[in-house]
């Protein structure tokens, strides 16, 4: 079992950046792959950008791509999401998930990860 707890939302102005945080609890956060999730009014959770367990393979949805950038500590057991360049279409809620099976890919589908946080709201304003 994983427990996560999202942190680093806020409201920002177009083009400036924030960083989220995803904290783990367990000692097994190595053993997942992790991905960041976002979830706008009316619409469907989509992928943002994943990373495997090591952190050595990420994937990202190709509208933030060159503009976010997802990293891991295995050390303290958190996954982070710099995000930078915002634009007001990024509004949304953030949600960290694990995912157990994937050793070095990275997986996109909501339908595959085993645990999600509560998430963080980001809104960038025009």
């Amino acid at each position: 079992q994983v427990q996560l707890v999202e942190s680093g939302g806020g409201l920002v102005q177009a083009g400036g950046s924030l960083r989220l945080s995803c904290a783990a609890s367990g000692r097994t956060f190595s053993s997942y792959a992790m991905g960041w999730f976002r979830q706008a009014p009316g619409k469907e959770r989509e992928f943002v950008a994943g990373i495997s367990r090591s952190g050595s393979v990420t994937r990202y949805v190709d509208s933030v791509k060159g503009r976010f950038t997802i990293s891991r500590d295995n050390t303290k057991n958190t996954v982070y999401l710099q995000m930078n360049s915002l634009k007001p279409e990024d509004t949304a809620v953030y949600y960290c998930a694990a995912e157990r099976r994937s050793n070095t890919m990275v997986v996109v589908t909501t339908a595959q990860y085993d645990y999600w946080g509560q998430g963080t709201q980001v809104t960038v304003s025009s």
